[in-house]
């Protein structure tokens, strides 16, 4: 009987592994206006991370820049960090559009798409959600993710107080 039990459970523990969420990419990128670097694997245990890919040329980009800030502002508190990845740009117009929009995230540039291709990002604005935990939670393609993000980030910081659903892969916008 106990090696039944015994099997049972790591039966159990094995399918709970299979349904978890892919480990997101290592990252670090150098940080704009600054000699501090962020390194995504600080942040394991810590905070949730909201990526967001982005640049000063995207038109899409530029009017979800305010939301960003002020999702930023509000999930701050609660253990997220929002990172601003600066795509194809240079570093003038990346910090002309940062000022512009008033962004107090932390941002680097990322001009020949290392760290973008790392999350197969298609364009810009990409934005990806990486649990405490390191998991890759959300892959979001294009302007719809500031609407949808409070609905992944919400389980996502109340789960450090208590149980959250974990999908058997990360989201996908349309």
């Amino acid at each position: 009987m106990p090696r039944l039990l015994w099997a049972v459970l790591l039966g159990l523990a094995l399918a709970a592994r299979a349904v978890a969420a892919p480990a997101a990419p290592a990252f670090t990128l150098r940080l704009l206006d600054s000699r501090r670097t962020f390194d995504s694997r600080n942040a394991i245990e810590k905070k949730v991370l909201v990526v967001r890919f982005q640049a000063s040329w995207c038109k899409a980009c530029v009017r979800e820049a305010p939301g960003l800030q002020r999702l930023y502002e509000k999930y701050r508190p609660l253990g997220v960090e929002v990172v601003g990845v600066q795509v194809q740009d240079t570093a003038p117009a990346a910090r002309r559009f940062l000022q512009a929009h008033r962004a107090t995230y932390p941002a680097g540039l990322d001009p020949r798409l290392t760290v973008a291709n790392r999350f197969g990002m298609k364009g810009t604005p990409y934005t990806v959600v990486i649990s405490r935990e390191g998991e890759l939670v959300a892959q979001i393609p294009g302007a719809s993710a500031l609407t949808r993000l409070p609905g992944i980030l919400d389980p996502l910081v109340g789960g450090a107080r208590g149980p959250r659903q974990r999908s058997a892969k990360p989201q996908e916008g349309h």
